[in-house]
């Protein structure tokens, strides 16, 4: 089914799993006024919690089924598109092969690559499996001499993490109230809810002692004097994690970076390790630091923070290693020599180096800073969208946009090569 020249009249759009919070529900009634239809398929109790329109459908079978009722969705209601938050989670991946057995259009939410203020649209998987991945750094710049729009830059902070934040909290605690509805409901990752819950009460527990430990160890960090290179850590549960890196857990990629370390880090330099801002001790970190700062013989050369700006320790780090975490881009930006480990969609030789992890942490090979540039454009001009999921003015500000690039006949890549292909009909008419 080719949606690209459907009038929005006759056009229905399937709502899987979204962002925590209002945002889908929200883009469903935008999406409604232009034209066109909209349903929901529920898969928890809490998924019900944020959809105030019509349309509302429940998936209370086993996931084994899911194609079967996805099936019957697409004939029964005449769906052409297909919208979710994540391709990565088990359920999204067998909606988008259903999605493309029958012809639907997907369209595919994800946290920014450049985040906070941007979030990711695509029609099609997101991060290492992203389209962008599929155009060279020549084929950016070609498209992007052919008239890509004006580009504006914004600070590097984190727009909307209480507003991220209170909206977890409100879809897990309608969970903990009550699921028994979906019997067939398996979480995308473990542990379930109510761990979930419980480690999460000990993270707020623990909140005033943390902030404490924080500011000490921010403050040796910022003011100590000493070289140091920062490790962008990441959330062990996260599919980007675990499906496009090399390492089963952090443990495994902690032991690698230390040993790295200890072998080619000069004597003077100090290795920072920089958690994930939702990071809730399901894998105590701290304990696991402390043995391989012993076993590694680098104690008192080690710093964990938990929380804090990442900005700042940024700004003086000598380099920066992570697995595959978004947050490298600000990195990069920074134009700091960058370590990935894993497929993402800014690994690319220009601008990571793939040295030796010794050689790395002794001579590292700065990015080609024109290469990154042309990279980061690109992006702005296509996959990333100004606006936010959570905060009510970056919503607001993204709800302004999307109707129109969902309804539109090409995606951004399509508009953007569109554009180029264009440029270079006009230069052969000139030539003529």
């Amino acid at each position: 089914m080719d949606t690209a020249n459907i009038p929005p009249s006759a056009r229905c759009f399937l709502f899987l799993q979204g962002p925590h919070g209002p945002f889908f529900s929200s883009l469903a009634a935008r999406i409604r006024q232009a034209g066109a239809r909209t349903i929901r398929l529920a898969f928890n109790s809490a998924d019900t919690l944020f959809w105030s329109g019509p349309g509302l459908h429940r998936f209370r079978d086993a996931p084994e089924t899911l194609s079967d009722h996805l099936i019957r969705l697409i004939r029964d209601y005449g769906v052409t598109d297909l919208v979710l938050y994540g391709s990565s989670r088990a359920i999204h991946q067998t909606a988008l092969q259903v999605a493309d057995a029958h012809g639907l259009t997907p369209h595919v939410f994800e946290e920014g690559y450049l985040r906070p203020y941007w979030v990711t649209y695509e029609r099609g998987p997101a991060n290492a499996n992203s389209r962008t991945t599929q155009f060279s750094l020549d084929d950016m710049d070609d498209a992007l001499k052919a008239g890509a729009p004006v580009l504006h830059e914004t600070p590097d902070r984190w727009g909307d993490m209480r507003a991220h934040m209170f909206w977890g909290a409100a879809y897990h605690a309608r969970l903990l109230a009550g699921n028994a509805g979906y019997p067939g409901y398996r979480p995308h990752r473990s542990p379930n809810y109510w761990a979930e819950f419980r480690l999460h009460s000990k993270k707020l527990l623990s909140a005033p002692l943390r902030t404490v430990k924080r500011g000490a160890t921010t403050a040796r960090v910022r003011f100590g004097g000493f070289p140091y290179h920062l490790v962008l850590l990441q959330l062990a549960h996260d599919a980007n994690f675990l499906d496009h890196g090399p390492f089963p857990d952090q443990a495994q990629f902690l032991e690698t970076v230390f040993a790295g370390f200890a072998k080619g880090a000069p004597g003077h330099h100090h290795l920072v390790l920089k958690a994930h801002p939702l990071e809730d001790g399901r894998e105590p970190l701290r304990p696991l630091i402390r043995r391989l700062s012993r076993d590694y013989g680098l104690r008192g050369r080690v710093h964990f923070l938990t929380g804090g700006k990442l900005a700042r320790l940024l700004d003086t780090a000598r380099t920066a290693l992570t697995v595959n975490s978004t947050s490298a881009e600000q990195a990069l930006w920074r134009a700091l020599p960058l370590r990935a480990f894993g497929d993402a969609v800014y690994n690319r030789p220009e601008f990571v180096s793939d040295q030796p992890l010794d050689q790395f942490f002794e001579t590292p090979k700065a990015p080609d800073r024109d290469a990154y540039l042309t990279y980061r454009s690109f992006l702005l001009a296509t996959s990333q969208i100004p606006g936010g999921f959570y905060g009510t003015l970056s919503r607001r500000k993204l709800l302004r946009q999307m109707p129109d690039l969902m309804l539109s006949k090409h995606d951004p890549y399509q508009t953007l090569t569109a554009t180029q292909h264009a440029a270079g009909a006009q230069h052969l008419r000139l030539v003529r």
